[in-house]
């Protein structure tokens, strides 16, 4: 995927349960990004209601609530979110092929303006050891591609994996399917609680569709003054 705008690459995480802080950084970061994230946190406190009281209706959402259930459970939720109408939502891939050929089925009514169903791979807190500890194999390529080409099967819109694997994934699938990747760290901050991580401009040269950046740019001293160096950073050459 490109643009000619990097801004529209960009997606800020709103990781909080305070609705006047998620204003704030909406209010004052909307004209400086392509969309906002709401994931659990903030969901779980306020609901599609919430999301919406903060978001307004023209705001470009990524709903990223990791589904993962059985296939008629995950493809009620799904349902359950369609009046949100966000651009994209995730179910976790290893949740296996009916559950995400459910999910795409559920949002199917929705036509042109149906969510983009992203399954997630590999978390971007686990390494080789936790894939191993949970029964993955070969690591964290050889887990981050198996479930890429099981969600390429089923027909999703694309996955969610750390940028340290977005190059591979995109030899693998091609130009078209969307990869959406958090675990962006500019200017080489902290990694947090996130250990595969890559710089915005590396993760787009690799073949981003878009990046996802929370902390470093909402709890920075100046969230405009860093999301401007975060998309500096995506245009370089």
């Amino acid at each position: 995927m490109q643009t000619a705008d990097p801004r529209k690459r960009l997606v800020c995480a709103i990781d909080t349960t305070c609705t006047e802080r998620a204003s704030s950084l909406v209010s004052c970061l909307e004209s400086h990004v392509g969309a906002f994230k709401f994931g659990m946190e903030f969901f779980y406190a306020h609901g599609v209601a919430g999301v919406r009281a903060v978001a307004g209706e023209e705001t470009r959402i990524f709903l990223d609530l990791k589904l993962n259930d059985i296939p008629a459970t995950v493809a009620g939720g799904v349902r359950a979110l369609l009046p949100l109408a966000p651009f994209m939502t995730t179910v976790h891939a290893t949740g296996g092929p009916d559950m995400m050929c459910a999910a795409l089925e559920a949002v199917a009514p929705a036509g042109d303006a149906r969510p983009k169903i992203l399954a997630v791979t590999v978390l971007t807190s686990m390494d080789d050891n936790d894939v191993e500890a949970t029964g993955g194999r070969g690591g964290v390529r050889d887990q981050v591609l198996r479930l890429t080409e099981l969600a390429l099967e089923t027909g999703v819109d694309g996955v969610v994996c750390s940028p340290r694997e977005i190059a591979d994934v995109r030899r693998l699938c091609g130009p078209g399917f969307l990869v959406v990747t958090p675990g962006i760290r500019p200017g080489g901050g902290g990694c947090d609680d996130q250990k595969r991580t890559m710089s915005p401009g590396d993760a787009v040269a690799a073949g981003a569709s878009y990046i996802v950046v929370g902390r470093p740019i909402t709890r920075a001293p100046d969230p405009v003054a860093a999301a401007a160096r975060t998309v500096a950073d995506m245009s370089r050459p």
